[in-house]
């Protein structure tokens, strides 16, 4: 359970954020299918480069650490005396998450619209 509520937390906050986005910013909206996929793909993608810089690793918590030592998340968060879910680490994930999907939903339909306008 610790290891799949993460990953529901990034891919849900993606979408989320790649849906705002296209709601806020008609000319990126692909659809809303194609902006959810988009954006929880972001929303994985960013919250796996948070883990792997210095100084933002803290900011998803366990995260890092699992992708630092090769282990799991509940590997992690048994290595660090952790147990269990960690509500900051899920808090900073969806912050990241919706940053990611926002920014990949983005990136995604300036190429489509770019390609369009071809």
């Amino acid at each position: 359970m610790e290891n799949i509520v993460p990953l529901i937390v990034q891919i849900v906050a993606g979408a989320v954020g790649g849906n705002v986005l296209a709601q806020l910013v008609k000319q990126f909206s692909m659809n809303p299918t194609w902006n959810s996929i988009a954006g929880a793909i972001g929303g994985l993608v960013l919250t796996w480069i948070c883990g792997r810089i210095p100084g933002l690793d803290g900011l998803v918590g366990a995260v890092a650490s699992a992708a630092s030592t090769g282990t799991d998340a509940a590997g992690a968060a048994a290595s660090t005396g952790a147990s269990g879910l960690q509500a900051g680490a899920l808090v900073g994930q969806g912050i990241a998450s919706i940053i990611g999907g926002g920014v990949l939903t983005a990136i995604a339909g300036a190429i489509k619209n770019r390609q369009t306008a071809s």
